[in-house]
């Protein structure tokens, strides 16, 4: 026969109900939860693997920023094209009018440049000027200063050198070179003087290319500096400047002094060539110019032919503008440079 139930056993089997019961709750709650959290694990996964750049996408971003230019290089690109156009704007034609108020700035600058320009032959009178510019051909100024002392010591006139015995002019005169034509000139010149114009050099032009050796160069020379008459002398540092600066594109002296003098009024011819074949001598020069130290390179269209380095262009300027000796020995008072030596000085 069973025994009856006690209370206090029925309060421990109710207990360990509860007990069960939550048990039982607890495990089916983290069982529901448990695919939830591999679900949000998962979910994280398949995200982080999304954000993970591949090779491919790696590729197409480059691609897309490459695509969209930086400002900075879209600004470099616009300016290259500004420089391209200006280099394209400078090729053009030059009109007549810019070049001639071109020209005429360079011939004032050069006025500041060489204020001082003058001939660079040593002279007293039309006489010595107009022979020692016939004794200057093929030659430097300096060789002729040189030279003349002597030679106009013994023939001081142009009856005295029309009287030359020709071997012996010719040895006074040997260190210009040439000097056999040379002194067929001057005699001849000289007799002309003699016997045409009464021993007086003529001061004009038509007379002047009638005497032996004497061409509108050296007549030009003439008139200009010993008789105030203006003229422009187209010498080999003269036809080489007109045509870098593209005055003319002429090769022919005659041909060339006809388009200058259109340019330049007639009072500016004689200083003109001064300063032009200074700058010629000094800067200018035939075989490298010295680009780098030119004072008017913003005027000249062919800046870039010599050296541009400016310490190296300046090793190569000649005379006071590289702080040596003129050519004159006896040069005029304001020239800053120094007078040359005589020959066979030093």
């Amino acid at each position: 026969m069973a025994s009856p139930k006690t209370p206090r056993a029925s309060a421990r089997k109710t207990a360990a109900a509860r007990t069960t019961s939550a048990k039982t709750a607890a495990a089916r709650t983290a069982a529901a939860e448990k695919p939830a959290a591999e679900k949000s694990a998962g979910a994280a996964a398949s995200k982080a693997t999304a954000k993970k750049p591949t090779a491919h996408s790696a590729a197409k971003s480059a691609a897309k920023s490459a695509a969209k230019k930086p400002a900075a290089k879209k600004k470099a690109a616009a300016s290259g094209t500004a420089v391209r156009a200006r280099a394209s704007q400078a090729a053009r034609p030059e009109s007549r009018l810019a070049m001639v108020r071109r020209a005429r700035r360079i011939n004032r600058e050069l006025a500041d440049v060489y204020p001082y320009a003058h001939p660079e032959l040593d002279f007293r009178n039309p006489f010595e000027l107009l022979v020692a510019t016939v004794l200057s051909a093929q030659t430097t100024d300096l060789r002729v200063n040189q030279t003349t002392p002597a030679l106009f010591a013994k023939y001081p006139t142009p009856e005295d050198m029309a009287a030359a015995v020709p071997e012996e002019l010719e040895e006074l005169i040997r260190p210009t070179g040439f000097f056999r034509a040379k002194a067929k000139s001057v005699i001849g010149l000289s007799k002309a003087l003699r016997d045409d114009f009464g021993g007086e050099v003529p001061g004009r032009l038509e007379d002047l290319v009638t005497l032996p050796g004497v061409g509108r160069k050296t007549a030009f020379v003439v008139l200009g500096n010993a008789f105030g008459v203006p003229g422009i002398t187209v010498d080999t540092h003269f036809m080489r400047l007109a045509r870098r600066w593209k005055w003319t594109e002429q090769e022919d002296p005659v041909k060339i002094e006809a388009e200058i003098a259109e340019i330049f009024p007639k009072s500016d011819w004689t200083m003109l060539s001064h300063r032009v074949i200074f700058h010629g001598r000094r800067i200018c020069h035939a075989r490298k110019p010295a680009c780098g130290a030119c004072p008017i390179t913003h005027l000249c269209p062919s800046y870039g032919e010599g050296e541009t380095d400016p310490e190296k262009a300046r090793k190569l300027l000649k005379y006071e503008m590289g702080g040596f000796p003129g050519q004159r020995l006896n040069p005029p008072p304001d020239y800053p440079g120094k007078p040359a030596a005589p020959l066979g000085a030093g």
